[in-house]
């Protein structure tokens, strides 16, 4: 799946900004975890959480 793709796929299942924002910029950036916590004000646990539970979601 090109990032285009995966870009459009987040903006049409995810319904949070945060959460939107979180998945781009893990699964098409390539943002650590650790940094995407801090910058959220979330553990790693629940970063971690939110992109598992989109990629159950992937074709």
């Amino acid at each position: 799946m090109s990032n285009s793709e995966l870009s459009a796929f987040i903006d049409e299942w995810c319904r949070s900004k945060r959460n939107r924002d979180i998945l781009k910029e893990r699964l098409i950036d390539g943002v650590k975890i650790s940094d995407l916590a801090e910058k959220y004000e979330l553990s790693d646990r629940q970063i971690k959480k939110i992109v598992h539970k989109f990629k159950e979601l992937l074709p």
